[in-house]
């Protein structure tokens, strides 16, 4: 259905690397690129104008970054949904990026499949880390001596919620949680929304963060 396809918006100052993502996007029926841009100030303009469901944005651009490019456009449309695609997996410039609103955070040196399935999930509310960067939230909390007796007890969830939030925070796509567990990529979303519906959760970062502070997930 074209209407219901998800409608992007690409910040990045690589003319080739637009053009490389645009071509990858146009091979998904379901994922329509409404306009690129190649600077921050440009990509907050484009948001507001364009209204996307999702704008996958570049770090490092001239004029105006695209975290405090992010921190514009998430306070002025919130339901602009922001995923962050970059070459940086440094610790303290994803914090950054989560602070400022971004919804995902996805490295350019991802395969076309992540991406595409970390925009499906973004725009689904769902958000997407890269793996490294939840073993990077669990490290972060741990090291913070959250106190675990102050969380809500996790024996409120079922078996298969506390199974598919250990996953979760562990770094799998609901794609991947599907596959393992034999279910549908649709009922893994479905669960996903009843847990943060009952944890009382409304970005899925701090469902990692729940995750570690329960005791649910280790640290190495």
């Amino acid at each position: 259905m074209a209407d219901k396809r998800i409608r992007i918006l690409i910040a990045d100052d690589h003319a080739l690397f637009r053009e490389g993502v645009r071509a990858l996007l146009a091979t998904a029926d379901d994922l329509e690129v409404v306009g690129e841009v190649e600077d921050g100030r440009a990509a907050v303009q484009s948001a507001l104008a364009l209204h996307p469901d999702v704008v996958l944005m570049d770090i490092t651009m001239p004029g105006l970054d695209g975290i405090e490019a992010t921190r514009q456009i998430t306070a002025r449309d919130p339901a602009v949904k922001v995923l962050m695609l970059t070459m940086h997996d440094h610790e303290d410039v994803f914090f950054r990026s989560l602070s400022a609103g971004a919804a995902g955070y996805v490295l350019k040196r991802s395969g076309g499949h992540e991406l595409m399935g970390a925009i499906r999930s973004t725009h689904q509310g769902n958000g997407y880390l890269s793996p490294f960067l939840a073993k990077a939230l669990m490290s972060e909390y741990v090291h913070r001596g959250e106190r675990v007796e102050e969380v809500t007890p996790a024996r409120q969830l079922s078996a298969r919620e506390q199974e598919i939030l250990k996953l979760i925070a562990e770094g799998n796509s609901s794609r991947e949680i599907a596959e393992q567990l034999e279910l549908s990529v649709k009922t893994v979303h479905n669960h996903r929304t009843r847990l943060m519906t009952k944890l009382g959760i409304h970005r899925s970062t701090d469902l990692v963060r729940y995750a570690i502070r329960s005791g649910m997930v280790e640290v190495e």
